[in-house]
């Protein structure tokens, strides 16, 4: 598997100072990232790493659990996943991910409610980005729609 890159130029201090993260693997953007609006209600045009996680940990997600449905012979018509990121004081100094909360909608045609929650649990312990944040809690809310 290849490895994936990104990076980031930061000027200034954490108050004052300012970045910008380039995806540069894939090229597709670069975004302004701020320590202010990192820790702000409102991002005012701004990414964080807490987004970028919740960004890879939801792509991430929904690529474990349709691998799992089509493996059973149920794949997705369509899966609509939310990856909710909180950060919070350490009180070890600093700051750190305090949770994530997964919620899942998905339209899956030939699956009961109950084969579904299990693979939607399958997906969320197998998923490559559950695994590297294995000490966050990490919470699923996961349902079938019509």
């Amino acid at each position: 598997m290849p490895t994936r890159t990104a990076r980031t130029a930061w000027n200034g201090g954490i108050q004052d100072g300012s970045g910008q993260v380039e995806l540069s693997s894939s090229g597709v953007g670069t975004f302004e990232v701020s320590f202010p609006k990192r820790a702000a209600e409102d991002a005012d045009g701004t990414t964080s790493p807490e987004e970028l996680v919740a960004a890879a940990h939801s792509s991430c997600y929904a690529m474990s659990l349709s691998g799992i449905l089509g493996r059973a012979g149920t794949p997705p018509q369509s899966l609509e996943i939310r990856a909710d990121v909180s950060v919070g004081q350490d009180p070890a100094g600093g700051l750190k991910l305090t949770g994530i909360a997964l919620t899942v909608r998905a339209e899956v045609e030939g699956i009961d409610e109950a084969a579904f929650q299990e693979a939607a649990q399958q997906a969320k312990v197998g998923c490559p980005i559950s695994k590297a944040l294995a000490a966050v809690d990490i919470t699923l809310d996961a349902a079938l729609e019509a």
